[in-house]
């Protein structure tokens, strides 16, 4: 299995700044993809950015140019540097990982458990 564990939540006011960190742990063999997900009340849970392993990062046309996503393959963790927030960016913030370990030697979801993330107008 694969543990993420995240960090930085948090409240502040529009304009401000706040950096998540996730970090995976277990018996990893791999991990493809690293990416976070966000969820506000009464509203679908969606993709906000995305890296792979190779390759670019991708993010939603809603945080482009401000949030900015990266990783560190040898921590096994990912990084989301989010500028100029606005009240929108409201929700919780889910650390996504689609890894294969010696247990389960497929890709599979794995999910953390989120942070709050809150911004005041």
């Amino acid at each position: 299995q694969v543990q993420l564990v995240e960090s930085g939540g948090g409240l502040v006011q529009a304009g401000e700044s706040l950096r998540l960190s996730c970090a995976a742990s277990g018996i990893i063999l791999s991990i493809d993809f690293m990416g976070w997900y966000r969820q506000a009340p009464g509203k679908q849970r969606e993709l906000v950015a995305g890296i792979p392993t190779r390759g670019s990062p991708s993010y939603a046309d809603s945080v482009r140019g401000r949030f900015t996503i990266s990783r560190d393959n040898a921590k096994n963790t990912v990084y989301l540097q989010m500028n100029s927030l606005k009240p929108e960016d409201t929700a919780v913030y889910y650390c996504n990982a689609q890894a294969v370990t010696i247990t389960r030697r497929y890709q599979y979801d794995y999910w953390g458990q989120g942070t709050q993330v809150t911004v005041s107008s």
